[in-house]
């Protein structure tokens, strides 16, 4: 029972650090490039993908990802035409997003395709 206990508290660190990572690195990235950043915040969505969503919680997660991928790239390129200044940091800001959160989602459709096969 500890163990899955110290799954759960990895599992949440990843994310609260994967999203910080994102966020912080989506504002800085035009100053400063981290290296490596979008190998850690694709191994931090996978590690959230395996050990932070619940089954009940698939479809709500793989729709907000599509979302975010569609609308949040549009909203991007219409808010960069209108203010060209921070056009290159919201550009960042959702791509290191969609990279953290494209890995788990990647994770929890897999896993999906895999429970609804073995059925």
């Amino acid at each position: 029972m500890a163990k899955k206990n110290n799954l759960g508290t990895v599992g949440k660190w990843a994310f609260i650090i994967g999203l910080l990572l994102a966020v912080i690195a989506g504002l800085i990235q035009g100053f400063y490039t981290i290296p490596y950043l979008a190998l850690i915040l694709v191994i931090l969505g996978l590690i959230v993908g395996f050990l932070n969503i619940a089954e009940k919680d698939t479809v709500k997660l793989l729709v907000a990802i599509i979302a975010l991928m569609g609308v949040g790239t549009a909203a991007v390129m219409v808010i960069g035409d209108v203010i060209t200044s921070i056009n290159s940091i919201l550009i960042s800001l959702v791509e290191n997003i969609v990279m953290f959160a494209g890995a788990a989602g990647l994770v929890v459709a897999v896993k999906a395709i895999y429970e609804t096969g073995k059925r």
